[in-house]
């Protein structure tokens, strides 16, 4: 499957209510695609996903599936610690249209290497749609290695993985050793152009909220071999991505929209607003963007 090069994160918008707000989940849907972002991802761990409900996401998925209605590829967040959960949500997810699911490293239960493996295996087998593993030990204490990857690509509908290891030597063994049709993307917004520069394909991004144009103008020119004008972009935007991660994510990213004109509105608890100080931080990296 091409997913295409920019794909977006995507936060879910709140209403004053603490419900999803829909009017706003068009409104951002439409921005997003007029503003470089060339494939959603929706109930991902940018969009909450741990405080919504299982409701909540397949009211969501539907509706974000219905209205996009093709233009993009739309990705669901699926992946859990428990395995037959996510089989269920990836298989109702598949039903409801999306074009391809999503699968976390399990947190928290710490598995091993093999009890990843069938964990991604079961959730691949029980769909048809294309997989994309991702692989964010920061957050899920766990990391595929490379021996796992490299079998987990050997399943027919795992296609993809969102690198988030920072393990630049780990994310080039990947793209060296997996068939030329696996796709090596970068979950993290600062590695884009190191990432692109090893084989890489493009970037699942929360950064490209605000800079999705610049992102993808840094592939083209990097693609195209204008090396010095991909790394001045990188360079540029390094400022903003940093300032959007300075507190926990989405919080400083629907800060950042609400200043440019959208109503994402809140982030729910555990999560909480930024500080005034934390406001006047991100205004100022993030400001010109607004």
């Amino acid at each position: 499957m091409d997913f295409n090069q920019v794909l977006t994160a995507m936060v879910t918008p709140f209403n004053d209510q603490d419900e999803i707000n829909y009017d706003e989940t068009e409104r951002l849907i439409d921005y997003l695609l007029d503003n470089g972002t060339e494939g959603i991802v929706a109930v991902g761990t940018t969009g909450e996903s741990p405080t919504l409900s299982h409701e909540e996401k397949l009211e969501f998925l539907t509706f974000v599936v219905a209205y996009v209605n093709g233009r993009v590829p739309v990705i669901a967040g699926t992946g859990s610690n428990n395995t037959k959960q996510s089989i269920v949500l990836s298989q109702e997810a598949e039903k409801i249209g999306v074009d391809s699911v999503m699968l976390v490293t399990p947190y928290y239960n710490k598995p091993s290497q093999e009890g990843m493996y069938q964990h991604f295996k079961a959730i691949a087998e029980s769909v048809k749609v294309p997989v994309m593993l991702y692989n964010i030990p920061g957050r899920t204490v766990v990391r595929l290695e490379l021996d796992t990857v490299l079998r987990l690509a050997e399943v027919d509908n795992i296609v993809a993985i969102k690198e988030a290891t920072g393990d630049l030597d780990l994310i080039s063994q990947i793209i060296k050793e997996t068939p030329d049709d696996f796709s090596v993307y970068s979950g993290d917004d600062n590695l884009l152009l190191p990432i692109l520069a090893l084989g890489g394909t493009g970037i699942v991004s929360v950064a490209s909220h605000m800079v999705g144009n610049e992102m993808n103008q840094m592939i083209q020119s990097f693609k195209s071999g204008k090396h010095t004008e991909a790394v001045k972009i990188q360079q540029d935007i390094a400022p903003v991505i940093k300032a959007l991660f300075s507190a926990p994510n989405p919080t400083a990213v629907k800060y950042a929209l609400s200043m440019k004109g959208l109503n994402p509105g809140h982030v729910r608890l555990p999560l909480i607003a930024l500080s005034a100080c934390e406001k006047s931080h991100v205004d100022d990296k993030v400001g010109r963007y607004y």
